[in-house]
């Protein structure tokens, strides 16, 4: 029930206003202000539904859908509180009962902003070389898959609203099933480390047709929508067409030759986060141009994303917008969550259409990308994951509702049809793909060859070596002139881009991995052995200035010290049950080992082996005996639940190689996750803290119970 309660936790926020203001205006300051509270709440709501889905294992978008469908003007949003009789979210719906959109235009307006920015970015995450090399298997399967759900969308819609197909709601449901969310197949293809598998390659690079021919088919669809009056001229679909076309086709072909030019001129702010701001610019220009031209806005930012992609600062106009994106995109989901009127669900006609639609949707990705695909080596396995990977709706079809919202041709209940089509093709194929990656066999052919990148894999004795040559690694490509863009998860992936070179390494545990081509192959060797020998250098360098002996005694004589002010809440990390009052074992190693097994039997520990094992390596480097009889045994690994620390007295003492050469009688063992933030050297010190004299151990050493251990460190 706990992740249900923070769910709710915003709700109070739905008060606030009415405790802040309880009157009533027009003026301008009083929107912006309503606009801020709202802007409160949304934000909230998403960060909230979206990190309860993804522990359910949904995505992120379902979630902040969901919170845009409960606080929206339809559901709590509409709910009268004191000073707002119309609820946070209702008063321009109230005033307003024609409008085709249920939300304000100011909230309107970062709706459009957040879709601009959400094609800009789809726009430079798409890969033109990949385009190119699979341009004709990428064509044929995208090129259908899209056909497919066009039309088996938009027969389904004619069907149930009795309408013929050129029908503006009908041509909007058509081009609303042909959209492809790649990001969500993309984290299950990550997640199964098949992204550049035949299948996976092949998905990403037909998912680049599907994009384009789904944004071409959406700028003729507008253009006709708009100018249908009193029937049907097919002499203007056919030049709203050419012209949808043309503009594409004109502005791509410039932005792409001119992308070196733009670059170049993105380059002389300097700063990363100013040339993404720039570029951002760049892109709602050109989004008003195509807006003016009679296309939609979101295919001008996707052209001005296409082109910057050719370019090497794509990684790092990414990961400068990276915040922006984080900002916005929520704020857009909620915000098309709240167009939905969750009544219309209530009615079986619109219920049926809409799974009936949904179905026609998964069905058409499928057999239209699924079946090309066997034409092209795959199996029926390989042809399955393409389909089944072609599946999810999600950012761009969303977009398309809001377009066809604001356009007028969309109603609440073909907004409802159009949300439940995107919620069940986002959260069902996930897990059918999913499925479908766990099969061991191959999905391809015997003789297919798609992935021609080359992996280059280096060794190293540990972590922490692998962690720190990956860091100097990051500084020579810099140095280089290369742009790089670091991808966070479970492992450390970083893009590399500079002209014509491109290629990609992590690190994970002890080993860092390189993807390039072939061609690319001696310089990663070069680039790999120049950084060992700077290593090596500094290494020798350090080790003349200070002795190792010398530092290792500094070192432990400064941790031992009642200099310092850190203070943590000791009686949260340390139980009572792990204090040991006479260790029966002598042996330094026997020592950590008893320690580790109470943290394990008080089910502090997720892996005790792994634990141990970490400690015993820390130890073996450098020994944990300081002085005044004090040993502190550490080590970082997440197979602990929690940082946490256990606490052994040994009188007689045993040997640790301490500072002062004298037994440790005081052992205590702290361990830390490395995926968190745990104050690990902060603890450390509030031990030396405690620990800082003979007097102070002695005192400790006094004591004939647990609770009077226990008060000695936290008191």
């Amino acid at each position: 029930m706990k992740p249900f309660r923070r769910l709710f936790a915003f709700l109070p926020l739905f008060l606030l206003p009415a405790v802040i203001y309880a009157g009533t205006g027009s003026n301008m300051v009083h929107q912006m202000m309503m606009l801020v509270f709202q802007l409160t709440v949304i934000i909230f709501a998403a960060k909230y539904t979206g990190k309860l889905f993804r522990r359910i294992h949904l995505p992120d978008v379902i979630g902040e859908l969901f919170a845009g469908m409960l606080i929206g003007p339809y559901l709590l949003g509409g709910i009268p509180l004191p000073g707002l009789a119309n609820g946070l979210f209702g008063d321009f719906l109230i005033g307003n009962p024609a409008a085709t959109l249920p939300v304000s235009p100011e909230l309107y307006a970062f709706s459009v902003v957040a879709s601009i920015l959400l094609l800009f970015m789809v726009g430079l995450e798409t890969d033109i070389n990949l385009f190119m090399r699979f341009s004709l298997p990428g064509f044929v399967i995208g090129g259908l898959g899209v056909v497919a759900s066009f039309f088996s969308g938009a027969y389904v819609a004619s069907l149930f609203l009795n309408a013929a197909f050129m029908d503006p709601r009908v041509l909007f449901l058509g081009v609303m099933s042909t959209a492809t969310s790649v990001g969500i197949t993309a984290r299950i293809l990550t997640g199964r480390k098949k992204i550049n598998s035949p299948e996976g390659v092949t998905i990403l690079g037909s998912a680049v047709i599907d994009d384009v021919l789904g944004i071409i088919l959406l700028a003729v669809v507008i253009g006709i929508s708009a100018g249908q009056q009193g029937g049907l001229d097919w002499g203007y679909v056919g030049r709203i067409s050419l012209k949808a076309l043309a503009v594409w086709v004109a502005f791509t072909a410039f932005g792409l030759i001119f992308a070196p030019y733009i670059g170049k001129f993105l380059k002389t702010f300097k700063q990363q986060s100013t040339i993404g701001i720039m570029s951002f610019g760049l892109a709602l220009l050109l989004a008003g141009i195509f807006e003016s031209a009679g296309l939609a806005m979101i295919i001008g930012a996707y052209v001005m994303g296409l082109s910057l992609s050719k370019t090497d600062l794509s990684y790092v106009i990414q990961e400068s917008l990276h915040n922006i994106y984080a900002f916005f995109i929520p704020i857009f989901f909620c915000i098309s969550g709240m167009f939905v009127n969750p009544r219309v669900f209530s009615s079986g006609e619109v219920l049926l259409f809409g799974l009936v639609y949904a179905l026609s949707a998964y069905l058409a990705k499928i057999l239209g990308c699924g079946l090309p695909a066997r034409f092209f080596k795959f199996n029926v396995l390989g042809a399955a994951r393409i389909g089944v990977g072609m599946v999810p709706r999600g950012e761009v079809a969303l977009i398309i509702i809001s377009i066809g919202l604001a356009h007028g041709i969309l109603s609440e209940e073909l907004t409802g049809v159009g949300i439940l089509m995107v919620l069940l093709t986002s959260v069902l194929a996930p897990v059918h793909l999913d499925k479908l990656l766990k099969k061991k066999q191959s999905g391809v052919e015997k003789g297919l060859v798609i992935d021609e990148h080359v992996q280059t894999d280096y060794h190293f004795p540990s972590a922490e070596i692998s962690d720190f040559v990956a860091g100097k690694l990051v500084r020579y490509f810099q140095e280089e002139g290369f742009y790089i863009n670091l991808i966070e998860g479970d492992e450390h992936i970083y893009h590399v881009r500079r002209q014509n070179i491109f290629l990609s390494f992590h690190f994970s545990d002890k080993t860092i991995s390189f993807f390039c081509d072939n061609d690319d192959v001696a310089y990663i060797k070069n680039i790999m052995y120049e950084t060992l020998v700077n290593l090596h250098q500094t290494i020798e360098n350090l080790k003349s200035l200070v002795k190792p002996d010398e530092l290792q005694r500094e070192m432990k004589r400064d941790m031992i010290s009642k200099e310092g002010k850190v203070r943590l809440p000791l009686e949260k990390i340390l139980n009572p049950d792990a204090i040991i009052m006479h260790l029966a074992v002598s042996r330094k190693e026997n020592i950590i080992r008893h320690l580790v097994d109470k943290l394990d039997e008080l089910d502090l520990l997720i892996d005790r082996d792994e634990v141990l094992k970490t400690v015993l390596e820390r130890e073996k480097s450098m020994s944990t005996g300081m002085q005044h009889g004090v040993a502190l045994p550490h080590g970082k690994s997440d197979a602990a639940k929690k940082m946490c620390m256990a606490v052994g007295l040994k009188p007689e003492g045993c040997d640790f190689g301490s500072l002062d050469g004298k037994d440790s009688r005081v052992i205590i063992l702290v361990i830390s996750r490395k995926q968190s933030s745990d104050p690990h050297i902060q603890l450390l010190s509030e031990i030396g803290n405690k620990l800082y004299s003979d007097e102070a151990v002695e005192k400790l050493l006094k004591c004939t119970t647990k609770e009077e251990v226990w008060n000695f460190f936290v008191k």
